[in-house]
């Protein structure tokens, strides 16, 4: 089962990355952490008061928007969400600094297991909408800190700007297969978060995401 796997992933590689990557086996599992993305800003812009916790350029237009009085969207909400993702990305770009970034990728998706435990806890016990969104955001930019230091191109996870702008501006090569998998599998992500939170709510997103991550930390583990 784990030569299946490893062959699997090793194949994704090799289609979205002909030309060869350090990094390239890890492509699959960021478009699994690219689904997630979705589905957590699903769950946080629907249930937590107008709010992303990956997308921090809409936090930003947020936080305009909320100063200038629009009163559907919060300035601490967004203040809050952006603090925590950079504390997150500080956190994953100071962690373990020497260490190789594939060695660091199964302890990220570790650490994004605790924060989403940590989030569903507080959604399930009713600590208020703060107590779920900081883990989740310190979570996103945790996570972006450490896709940062793989360097895979096109993959970053969350923000879709410069790859879409490259898909359209770039002729078509291996590089456009790449974007036009990202953004379709987070859109994939938010759509899917929509439906569930319709149906479950925040608490129904964020088991899904548990369990995609637990399943990514544990392909992780073996591939390392």
């Amino acid at each position: 089962m784990k030569r299946v796997r490893s062959s699997t992933g090793g194949a994704t590689a090799r289609w979205m990355f002909p030309n060869g990557h350090p990094h390239a086996r890890f492509a699959p599992l960021l478009l699994v952490l690219t689904f997630v993305s979705g589905l957590v800003d699903a769950a946080s812009f629907l249930g937590l008061d107008r709010v992303f916790v990956s997308n921090m350029t809409g936090n930003v237009v947020f936080l305009g928007f909320a100063l200038s009085g629009v009163s559907e969207l919060s300035a601490l909400s967004s203040t809050v969400a952006v603090a925590g993702f950079l504390a997150g990305a500080v956190a994953g770009g100071a962690w373990r600094r020497e260490a190789e970034p594939g060695g660091l990728f199964p302890l990220l998706v570790a650490a994004q297991v605790l924060g989403v435990a940590l989030a569903l806890t507080a959604e399930a016990a009713e600590w208020g909408r703060y107590a779920v969104l900081v883990p989740l955001a310190c979570g996103m930019g945790l996570q972006n800190a450490v896709v940062h230091r793989l360097g895979l191109p096109d993959l970053a996870t969350t923000v879709m700007t410069r790859t879409l702008t490259g898909l359209a501006a770039d002729r078509p090569g291996p590089a456009a297969v790449r974007r036009g998998v990202s953004v379709a599998v987070l859109a994939a992500g938010a759509l899917t978060g929509g439906l569930l939170h319709e149906a479950a709510g925040v608490r129904g997103v964020l088991i899904l995401v548990l369990v995609l991550l637990l399943a990514v930390a544990s392909v992780a583990r073996r591939w390392r």
